[in-house]
């Protein structure tokens, strides 16, 4: 095995994240199974759910309808993304105390690559350990945290003993770890990838670590390379410190299936609102506008457009949807889901139009 450099990674992954934060703001819904989503009778799915909820099969991305099929007594809560959103920046000053390379993947999880940290400590599972007990502190919510030579490595590890676990794979333990992991642990790979894999004989690690570098590229093309450095222990992908959010999003999905434009029309002037606010408060505009439209047959479709001026506001947004809307079947036929993004991110000093002044609402 090869190891290109002798990094010290962490990855840092808040346990069942917004139940959790659920669960610490109401106190009665402590030791109870708690999903955070939709109603199944706006045909909301599980964004997240507590421990205690996936005792009884409940994961992420099942509709909350199933949901409270397999647990009656679970408590189902609305998202508050705004509390949720502020203890990530309380989460995010803790890790950049000891470093400021940090990669964010999303709200509850981050890398850190603590090879030269600010705290001159030389063992990254001494520092981890001590990130882990800060979270608690400030925030009274347990976090799981993975420690390795290789972001790989440190991902899959975080996922091991949950909740509030620790787990350190170091160079001269690294193909054993490997070696039983399931194919599905492995970055990259989906349930397509993984359907394939299993097709072929391929189920653990120690199983794609026996097939060379051409016969991976012969089956799974380009990332065939990446496959087989994964099962040699072999990631230089580095910690990104300058991650920023791509997209800005809000979708919903109705009651039942309706066909009626102006119904269509103000549920997407409502998320339009929703994006401004968000956009205001992070001074942002955007480039690229799109509306996505899932038909009463669960066919999703997605229409953008790039536009000369960056739009934040509502009524710029609407105009772009409107338009975009007609090149859908929507109205014509029955949607069940409607939806808008925006992405190709400006901010507001470079929102300026030929005088060089910034175009401002009134």
């Amino acid at each position: 095995m090869i190891i290109i450099e002798n990094r010290k990674i962490i990855h840092v992954d808040m346990d069942a994240f917004y139940a959790s934060v659920e669960q610490r703001d109401n106190p009665e819904y402590r030791g109870r199974p708690v999903i955070v989503g939709g109603t199944p009778q706006q045909r909301g799915v599980v964004a997240a759910c507590s421990y205690e909820a996936r005792k009884f099969g409940i994961h992420s991305a099942m509709s909350a309808a199933k949901a409270l099929l397999l647990c009656p007594t679970a408590v189902l809560l609305p998202p508050r993304f705004d509390a949720y959103e502020h203890v990530s920046r309380h989460i995010n000053k803790i890790f950049r105390e000891y470093t400021d390379l940090v990669e964010p993947l999303s709200l509850d999880e981050a890398f850190l690559d603590v090879t030269n940290n600010k705290r001159k400590e030389p063992s990254a599972t001494r520092i981890a350990r001590e990130i882990k007990r800060r979270i608690l502190q400030r925030t009274k919510l347990t976090a799981s945290a993975g420690v390795s030579y290789n972001k790989f490595l440190a991902k899959v590890a975080s996922g091991f003993k949950k909740p509030d676990g620790l787990t350190v794979v170091t160079p001269q333990k690294a193909i054993e770890f490997i070696n039983k992991l399931e194919i599905a642990q492995f970055y990259g790979v989906g349930q397509v990838t993984e359907k394939k894999m299993l097709k072929l004989g391929i189920k653990t690690g120690k199983d794609l670590r026996a097939k060379d570098r051409t016969w991976l590229i012969k089956n799974f093309g380009s990332a065939g390379y990446f496959f087989h450095d994964l099962a040699r222990g072999i990631d230089g992908r580095q910690v990104e410190p300058d991650w920023e959010r791509k997209s800005m999003g809000k979708e919903t999905t109705f009651p039942k299936d309706i066909d009626d434009k102006n119904e269509i029309l103000r549920n997407l002037t409502e998320l339009a609102w929703e994006i401004e606010e968000w956009m205001r408060g992070e001074k942002l505009r955007a480039n690229t506008v799109t509306l996505k439209i899932k038909y009463y047959d669960f066919k999703s479709i997605t229409r953008s457009i790039s536009l000369k001026e960056p739009v934040y506001m509502a009524r710029d947004i609407m105009d772009s949807i409107i338009d975009l809307l007609k090149k859908t079947d929507a109205g014509d036929i029955k949607i069940r889901l409607a939806g808008i993004s925006l992405s190709n991110f400006s901010n507001e000093g470079s929102t300026k139009d030929k005088k060089g002044q910034l175009n401002l609402p009134f």
